[in-house]
């Protein structure tokens, strides 16, 4: 009964400093985020992959505390790992579309507010980007409706992106 006691105090205890921890940290990163003028989104988005990772590493460690075998953690995270490795590979998965998401957040010249244009002959979009989110990329058309790209979607075809702070004429082609 004693060691239960002294577990739930130790788990109380990791999740005071992953509370603290969270606060610290999205202080920090929106102070930094802000002095290199990131987009309000880009910061949401990072804010979220912190607290994600923060929430795993508080499992790892309540996991620990409640004497999960390491065994069994390294058999649950190959599992986990698995199924990411699927995503980079499954085109149409929850999980490539959040990966695309990263990609696209990290690697991509597409930001809110740019008009964008697909240059494909069967499917024209041309309108202007409102959101990203993890798995689409919503985009306001001409006539006012939004439509939702998937995130795997934008990465495979070929758009043209006029940014919104873009002073020449001229077009940046993605690939």
């Amino acid at each position: 009964m004693e060691s239960h006691i002294f577990k739930i105090v130790e788990t109380a205890i990791v999740i005071f400093i992953l509370i603290i921890a969270n606060l610290i940290t999205k202080r920090f990163i929106k102070n930094i985020l802000k002095k290199f003028k990131f987009s309000l989104q880009r910061r949401k988005l990072t804010l979220k992959i912190i607290n994600l990772f923060l929430f795993i590493m508080a499992v790892i460690f309540i996991s620990a505390i409640w004497g999960v075998k390491e065994s069994d953690m390294v058999v649950f995270i190959s599992s986990a790992m698995a199924v990411i490795g699927i995503a980079f590979f499954a085109q149409w998965s929850f999980l490539s579309n959040i990966t695309a998401g990263l990609i696209l957040f990290f690697n991509h010249p597409l930001k809110l507010g740019d008009h964008i244009r697909f240059l494909e002959k069967d499917n024209m979009v041309d309108g202007k980007i409102t959101d990203i989110t993890f798995f689409f990329v919503h985009i306001r058309m001409e006539k006012g409706e939004i439509i939702t790209v998937p995130n795997s979607v934008i990465l495979q075809k070929t758009i043209s992106v006029h940014s919104r702070n873009q002073e020449t004429e001229g077009d940046r082609n993605i690939h």
